[in-house]
């Protein structure tokens, strides 16, 4: 099955300026303001990009993101011009800010791993003491990260993103604005298909100064889901969440000696292991869209993209862009 996993691409398209390759996406700029971002079915966790890749997880974040990216383009205005692939999406050339705007409504995942370690503040934010894990906070909270070009994203409090110059305090104001605005539309389409939005993270860039949303938005690799069906109990007795996110790839790293730490060795991934992995991600997309996933064809992807981009790239609306 790894076999039809998509993890490199080598594509020279017209006018092609640029080529970056990021944890799972390979972004194409053409001219000086469009870009070609092709998701591949690579998978990363603790910041390390694992060596095999995971059948349909770019056609799943892809169609996820889009889908989302034009269900909030009331609230906030976005990068995406068309997907002319399953795997592809294609728009605006945006300068990203250095930042990743993360809001938590939940203690779990990495603020449960700092929480439990005696901490009771992360990003500047206090928290109270007494919580459990997966417990709701009373209110959703902002806890950015830093945006490494390589190696961890560190967590870093608003006063220091301010005092340091990264972002101006009036953009960031629009930042967090925006952050909490896109998260109460996302737990509202999660509760509509009986999921809890736990988590995610947003990126912005910008454009003549004016902001975009960028990247992707609500999929499993920015997002943690929750069913909500039994959550309640679950808290009450102590028992993991059901969930649909990546989270439970990082855990079974965990259990295999692997946190991305100097030294460690990645486990081997069985066709197995990757065959759950893809159905996992396959079956948030069916959840969260509320629509079967039809499967593109894989036998021979990265000609399929190329085709498909070359003629996106010929239409005349996009040359005069």
């Amino acid at each position: 099955m790894n076999n039809d996993a998509l993890i490199k691409t080598k594509f020279n398209f017209p006018d092609q300026t640029n080529k970056y390759e990021g944890k799972v996406r390979d972004v194409y700029t053409i001219k000086s303001h469009l870009m070609l971002m092709v998701v591949t079915d690579r998978i990363s966790a603790f910041d390390v990009v694992l060596p095999k890749g995971i059948p349909f997880k770019g056609q799943v974040l892809n169609q996820i993101a889009a889908r989302f990216l034009d269900a909030t383009a009331d609230i906030v205005p976005n990068w995406k011009i068309d997907t002319p692939d399953p795997m592809v999406t294609a728009g605006l050339k945006c300068e990203p800010f250095m930042i990743e705007m993360v809001i938590r409504g939940y203690l779990t995942g990495h603020a449960w791993r700092e929480y439990r370690s005696g901490k009771r503040q992360i990003c500047g934010i206090p928290l109270p003491e007494g919580m459990k894990e997966n417990e709701k906070f009373s209110e959703p909270i902002i806890t950015p990260t830093t945006k490494a070009t390589s190696g961890h994203d560190e967590d870093i409090s608003r006063e220091d993103i301010i005092k340091n110059g990264i972002v101006s305090e009036s953009d960031y104001q629009k930042l967090e604005e925006y952050t909490s605005k896109l998260f109460e539309r996302g737990q509202k389409y999660a509760a509509e298909r009986g999921l809890i939005l736990v988590d995610t993270k947003y990126e912005f860039g910008q454009v003549d100064g004016r902001i975009y949303l960028i990247d992707e938005i609500h999929t499993p690799d920015s997002s943690r889901y929750f069913y909500a069906d039994g959550y309640e109990q679950r808290l009450k007795n102590n028992e993991p969440q059901k969930q649909l996110s990546k989270e439970f790839v990082r855990e079974w790293l965990i259990e295999n000696d692997f946190q991305g730490k100097e030294g460690q060795q990645i486990p081997e991934m069985s066709d197995d292991f990757l065959t759950q992995v893809s159905e996992r991600y396959i079956e948030l997309y069916e959840k969260i869209i509320g629509e079967k996933f039809i499967k593109s064809d894989s036998s021979n992807t990265a000609k399929r993209i190329e085709e498909n981009c070359m003629a996106f790239l010929k239409c005349k609306e996009i040359k005069d862009y």
